[in-house]
């Protein structure tokens, strides 16, 4: 599958289930970085009470949840910089806290370079074994998810947190929709 096409068009009509998957997920990741473009760092700190989520928290988080699922859980392997120097037990929510010292541009390249990382992660997995295999990651009580409820997972990740978005983002310029404009 050419993921750069789907990034254009969102999921196919009646396509395959990986297809529609991916085309789904990445369909939620461009508006969500339609939600959080052209903004400045008093623009992404921006609040919309009283929830204290920033859309420079989402993209922090959103960084840290495409590595966590892909990099981690789907193929168990160690996360790299910033997630490997955190004391995640003396600050679990260090990616929302830290999002304030970032600057714009820092923030939008840790999330440009987390999906860059899962998209590989993913394609490497279609390659070995399709949609149905288990992630390499076990969960405490010794069971895998599937590449497939990994992907629906991220879908639902990213839905509930493009409704954020999409208020804190209205709050600030009202730019309102449902996705960035297709190109022409």
């Amino acid at each position: 599958m050419d993921n750069t096409d789907v990034a254009l068009t969102g999921p196919p009509v009646a396509g395959s289930e990986a297809d529609t998957l991916l085309g789904a997920l990445e369909r939620n990741r461009r508006t969500f970085a339609w939600k959080c473009s052209g903004l400045d760092a008093a623009g992404l700190q921006r609040r919309h009470p009283p929830s204290t989520v920033t859309l420079g928290g989402l993209l922090k988080h959103l960084a840290l949840v495409e590595d966590e699922y892909f990099t981690h859980r789907l193929h168990n392997r160690e996360l790299g910089a910033p997630w490997d120097t955190v004391d995640w037990d003396a600050t679990p929510d260090w990616e929302w806290q830290s999002a304030a010292d970032d600057s714009p541009e820092q923030l939008l390249d840790l999330w440009s370079a987390s999906v860059d990382r899962s998209r590989a992660a993913v394609a490497e997995a279609l390659a070995r074994g399709g949609i149905d295999q288990l992630a390499r990651w076990k969960s405490t009580d010794g069971r895998s998810p599937s590449l497939r409820y990994i992907l629906v997972d991220l879908i639902e990740e990213y839905a509930r947190h493009t409704g954020h978005a999409d208020l804190i983002r209205e709050s600030i310029d009202g730019l309102t929709g449902e996705g960035e404009p297709q190109p022409s």
